[in-house]
């Protein structure tokens, strides 16, 4: 599978098509500010009519798990799911077939300072270049009044 990963500062999926707003950054903060990830992943011809499986995960720079704080004690950051997608009718046989996907995340409590991943896997396998990295502005000097 071919994907596309992108960082937006909000995005759709509708009708088949990715409507992104404030796309392309890799810079944020040193607040964090609600966000989103853009994917499209281009499902090839013989793996369309089946289950996948679609996993996204926050990492820190060194690939690590970033926990973040829940009811229940901190927690990796980890959006899952499935996704099919059929064949339309009249496509010609072996075209790719386009699925956009977008995934609206709140502020997150990021330290600054630090890179982080996103990174997206698909029947626990994963691309390359499946992932977008980011870094949190250090935060400023308090200055003295």
């Amino acid at each position: 599978m071919k994907v596309t990963i992108m960082l937006a500062d909000f995005a759709q999926a509708v009708n088949g098509k990715l409507y992104i707003m404030g796309g392309g950054w890799s810079i944020a903060g040193p607040q964090t500010n609600p966000s989103a990830i853009a994917v499209k992943i281009e499902v090839p011809w013989n793996e369309a009519n089946r289950k996948h499986s679609l996993k996204l995960e926050l990492l820190d720079a060194d690939y690590r798990p970033v926990l973040l704080p829940t009811p229940n004690g901190n927690s990796p950051l980890v959006i899952s799911g499935d996704f099919e997608v059929g064949r339309p009718a009249g496509l010609l046989p072996g075209t790719p077939i386009d699925v956009p996907l977008a995934f609206n995340i709140g502020p997150l409590p990021l330290d600054p300072g630090q890179r982080y991943i996103w990174k997206l896997s698909i029947n626990d396998q994963a691309g390359e270049d499946w992932e977008v990295r980011f870094s949190i502005r250090p935060a400023g000097p308090v200055q003295a009044r």
